[in-house]
């Protein structure tokens, strides 16, 4: 990646603008697009007209690129009907066989495909919606404005309008991978292996060793999404390399890779390739507007890969430095938000201030119920002016539900923040955390906190965090979070936590992974660009 590349996608990417272009004049019932801003590239300081798409009644060889790259829309993960790109194509055909000569038709089709070609380039960038249709809040750099006009102009001039379309694609991490896979299943096209339903399950699940009509299809279908050798031929029994590949898919499917075909796996097996295409290109508009390494080092937990990743800048590389497992909010009540905020500090052996709505509907109807959860747990409470009162009383217990005072948990085993908390300030007080409760690590699906991300390996996240402080060594943050008593760091330096939202994720050697849209976050996105851009007939 080079420097010009990677400071075009560092600059921020979330901004929105009116940027508005001339109605295709082929429907009157074309939807209005939002349209976005991006950094600028080449800006050109005086208007200038576009170069004609026409020498003289004949289409040029750049309006034959921008028709099909408009056409092949679609391989982006983009609508190629968003562009008019088949009326498009087929005005030119006409106009370069000879349809009309009429200057006024020749410059009308010119608008129209420079109108066509910025949108294309805006939306390829930036994205089709802003975050803020989804209540994601991002906090990026300033964007500077993007001149998709000028930077077509300034690739024809120079005649390298092909390769500048070509730059044009979003050089993020993962997003040339996703676009690969998602292309690779639109490959896969009408699949004999998904042109009739598994048979139904001989009992409520399939375990290794037992019978099932529907092994030769379940074959196929493992064969083509390559988790299975395509000489692997069943046999009668469901057993042996059948069973191994079920395992990887299970694996590539956020699920418990036991090798037993349950109501979830076959759920996950009947997911057709065109729906697997759907999915990675609402991935590939996340990757657009989602912001991305603009400091140094950077750490992005994924909700529903469940898995925090910590990265650093080095020179013109992107380094993946750290990786592990998280345990987020539960999908129905407590949800992980969606947002870019800045750690500022780190709190070891950390009290909890208990949120006044896990108060009211959980820790004191406990109180009411069993008064000895007050001392088990390690619980005081704190009045308005800052006093600490630990003893338990009726009175107290209606001042916390009256929002008078606060209860607490004190530093010590039974902490739900464990030994060490990472504070990023919000309004939404989400932080990062340890856990009592390692045990849940090790589940496939882990959203089971009140919202807050608990961390599997507390030691080495702080050693990510605190590397420019050579002085905090493993073994001083460990007594730091054994000492049991609070003691807060504040860093030199804040590093940006993304709390990001991806159910198609490229690992492992080019391995696709989707994971279940735990929050509906898919089916959100889905419909609001079904909104904003209506399907035109």
């Amino acid at each position: 990646m080079n420097k010009s590349c990677l400071s075009f996608l560092l600059g921020g990417v979330l901004a929105i603008c009116a940027i508005s272009h001339p109605a295709l004049a082929f429907s009157t019932n074309e939807a209005a697009v939002p349209t976005t801003e991006a950094p600028a590239i080449a800006p050109i300081m005086e208007p200038a007209p576009m170069p004609s798409w026409f020498m003289g009644t004949m289409p040029t060889t750049d309006a034959r690129v921008a028709i099909d790259v408009l056409a092949d829309a679609e391989s982006q993960g983009l609508n190629p009907r968003d562009y008019r790109a088949a009326e498009l194509a087929q005005a030119y055909k006409n106009a370069s066989q000879g349809g009309s000569s009429a200057s006024d038709f020749l410059l009308r089709l010119d608008d129209e495909l420079t109108s066509a070609l910025e949108r294309y380039l805006t939306d390829l960038t930036h994205g089709r919606l802003s975050p803020e249709v989804l209540k994601h809040r991002f906090k990026a750099p300033p964007p500077s404005r993007f001149d998709a006009r000028a930077y077509v102009m300034e690739a024809r001039r120079s005649g390298r309008l092909a390769e500048a379309l070509n730059s044009a694609e979003p050089r993020v991490p993962m997003y040339a991978a996703i676009r690969s896979a998602m292309n690779a299943y639109r490959a896969m096209g009408s699949h004999p292996a998904w042109q009739e339903p598994l048979p139904p399950l001989p009992a409520r699940s399939l375990k290794p060793g037992q019978a099932y009509d529907g092994l030769p299809l379940l074959a196929l279908r493992l064969a083509a999404l390559g988790d299975l050798s395509v000489a692997a031929l069943p046999g009668d029994l469901y057993e042996g390399m059948l069973v191994e590949g079920m395992r990887r898919f299970q694996t590539r499917h956020g699920l418990e890779p036991d090798g037993v075909l349950g109501a979830a796996t076959l759920a996950a097996l009947n997911v057709t390739p065109a729906q697997r295409v759907q999915q990675m290109a609402l991935t590939l508009e996340r990757l657009r507007w989602t912001p991305l390494l603009h400091a140094p080092r950077m750490i992005v937990v994924n909700v529903p890969e469940f898995v925090l990743r910590a990265y650093s800048l080095r020179g013109e590389e992107i380094d993946l430095g750290l990786e592990m497992r998280v345990v987020v909010g539960r999908a129905l009540d407590t949800r992980t938000p969606i947002f870019l905020e800045d750690m500022r500090s780190i709190e070891f052996s950390p009290y909890w201030n208990v949120p006044s709505s896990i108060a009211r509907r959980e820790t004191l109807p406990r109180l009411r119920r069993d008064p000895a959860y007050f001392t088990q747990q390690g619980f005081e409470f704190v009045t308005r002016d800052g006093a600490v009162v630990d003893s338990l009383t009726g009175e107290a217990i209606d001042a916390v539900q009256r929002g008078d005072w606060r209860i607490r948990q004190r530093p010590g085993p039974r902490n739900a923040l464990g030994d060490i908390k990472f504070i990023l300030p919000n309004d939404q007080n989400i932080f990062l955390h340890h856990t009592p409760a390692p045990e849940l690590f090790s589940r496939v699906r882990r959203d089971f906190s009140h919202g807050c991300i608990r961390i599997e390996s507390p030691v080495e996240l702080a050693r990510f965090v605190l590397q420019n402080k050579p002085e905090w060594t493993a073994e001083r943050i460990r007594q730091a979070m054994a000492r049991g008593k609070s003691n807060t760091l504040r860093l030199d330096e804040p590093i940006p936590v993304l709390i990001a939202y991806s159910t198609a994720v490229v690992k492992d050697g080019g391995k696709v992974y989707f994971f279940p849209d735990i929050y509906q976050q898919d089916a959100r996105l889905e419909q609001a660009l079904r909104s904003a851009r209506p399907i035109q007939s």
